[in-house]
């Protein structure tokens, strides 16, 4: 799992960009991502642990849990 932190969201699309913590990489919020969550919208500036793979030769996140995790 990576964390990260919202960049931009549209809660009509469902799609967003997330800054990922480790490399600062935008990565691709796909629609989806929140399905199974009990949240229904993202903001910006919300930190966020996820869940990519790899579509196109792009990471995409494809789940989300909202949070923190430490090690």
């Amino acid at each position: 799992m990576d964390q990260g932190v919202v960049k931009t969201y549209d809660p009509v699309t469902g799609v967003g960009i997330v800054v990922r913590d480790t490399d600062r990489a935008e990565v691709f919020l796909q629609p989806g991502s929140l399905a199974g969550s009990v949240f229904r919208t993202l903001r910006q500036g919300q930190r966020i642990v996820f869940e990519t793979n790899e579509e196109e030769g792009r990471p995409v996140v494809t789940k989300v849990r909202l949070g923190q995790e430490t090690y």
